[in-house]
């Protein structure tokens, strides 16, 4: 379908083209909810958005559901899920085209899943991408500024979040929730339509919160959860979870043991490390942090430690603004600092780089080193002892995007396994 209209593009004039763009968009949502026979009206459909902490959000609740369980379907940024069978995902965007949705709905519903989780983007909105999907719940975890070029502006991003929310509001299906984030200063606007249910979350839920070297603890209702992520967005993240798994019919208890025992979360706060004996002992941080707050969250993170930084930014051609803002935060946060390329597209990469630089001041010892492995492999031989190198801006992406639509097979956290154990060998 993309080939279409990218055909489409080179012959319509393009005044025309974007007047008949969502159209072209909503018909195909349509074709494509029909040819699966509308599956989402089969199935508990669960939605999350916002800016920050979507991927987190699908896995945790996923494993929540699955404890407790349920047969559960998920798809986020990091992977495919249905019944537990897992498939990376590898398209570049979370919400694939409509056609793909909708068969991953089809196949969730004939293996006999009860409930979807699924990652919803502005993005994906934009192009009716959640269209005659019947939605159930929807999970609000924030809204920081991203994606204003393609959209226009804040307001409009914003408004194709809100979107979704007003999907919950029409869908005939009963109960519906709406679950939000009100420590966010947008996250009552997302509560402010005709729900059964409206689930305000806040860290004045808490009786208290720990953020751990390995771990984070949160006391909900006299129960004490601890999960193995670190850092406050993750307490953010866990407690939109359970927020509305507590309003599924889910026992704190069994959310409490299931918790404990998460799995990583590929791409996320993803940690590696040599070994505790070895002569110099490293913790590198393979992240997908692509926002100013993502970044600066990412970095405190670490407190008391030697941070050594590899920062790309997010692709050619769209949200520029941040560039200079991305380079001041890991500035401020980090002892050394290595730019490199991250996806390109069209845009020179080493513009792009330079652009971050413009946003520091020179206190940091800053490296340029366009090929992102070698970013990576001097990343890791300049890191002192018992320091954390922090890999940002990809996690779990499959490739670095060039020019002409030409891409180079990649995986951040491959790279970084491969080269620790080259150091490895080479201690030895």
């Amino acid at each position: 379908m993309n080939s279409v209209l990218q055909s489409l593009k080179k012959v319509i004039p393009k005044p025309i083209f974007s007047f008949l763009q969502p159209y072209y968009h909503f018909i195909l949502a349509f074709i494509g909810a029909v040819r699966y026979g509308l599956p989402s009206r089969k199935i508990m459909v669960i939605g999350v958005t916002g800016t920050k902490g979507k991927s987190s959000t699908t896995e945790i609740l996923t494993h929540i559901l699955r404890s407790d369980g349920k047969k559960v379907a998920s798809l986020s940024t990091i992977q495919f899920t249905v019944d537990g069978k897992e498939e990376r995902n590898l398209f570049k965007m979370t919400m694939p085209g409509r056609f793909f949705i909708q068969k991953f709905l089809r196949d969730a519903v004939e293996a006999g899943c009860t409930h979807a989780v699924i990652e919803m983007t502005s993005e994906g909105v934009k192009q009716y991408r959640h269209k005659f999907i019947d939605i159930d719940a929807l999970i609000f975890t924030n809204l920081t500024p991203e994606h204003i070029e393609s959209h226009g502006s804040f307001a409009k991003y914003k408004k194709a979040k809100l979107s979704l929310a007003k999907a919950v509001e029409q869908s005939k299906k009963r109960p519906r929730y709406l679950v939000a984030n009100t420590d966010d200063e947008h996250g009552n606007d997302f509560l402010n339509f005709k729900v059964e249910n409206k689930l305000p979350y806040s860290l004045k839920n808490l009786t208290l919160y720990s953020l751990h070297k390995d771990s984070v603890s949160l006391i909900f209702n006299n129960i004490t959860i601890r999960v193995p992520l670190i850092g406050l967005f993750n307490v953010y993240n866990v407690l939109g979870s359970i927020t509305l798994a507590k309003a599924l019919g889910i026992s704190l208890d069994k959310m409490q043991n299931s918790l404990r025992d998460l799995p990583t979360l590929h791409g996320r706060v993803e940690r590696f490390e040599t070994p505790q004996e070895a002569d110099k002992h490293i913790t590198a941080i393979v992240d997908y942090a692509h926002t100013p707050d993502s970044l600066r969250q990412l970095y405190e993170s670490f407190p008391n430690r030697t941070k050594v930084c590899v920062l790309g930014n997010t692709g050619g051609g769209r949200d520029t603004w941040k560039r200079p803002e991305m380079g001041a935060i890991a500035e401020k946060y980090c002892e050394q600092i290595i730019l490199t390329n991250e996806d390109p597209y069209d845009e020179n990469p080493l513009k792009i780089v330079e652009e971050m630089k413009k946003g520091m001041s020179g206190e940091a010892p800053v490296q340029i080193i366009m090929d992102r492995k070698e970013a990576i492999r001097t990343a890791l031989a300049i890191a002192p002892h018992d320091s954390c190198v922090i890999i940002s801006g990809k996690g779990t992406d499959p490739y670095i995007m060039g020019p002409n639509g030409s891409k180079e097979v990649w995986s951040d956290a491959e790279v970084v396994q491969e080269l620790l154990k080259e150091f490895e060998l080479n201690e030895n």
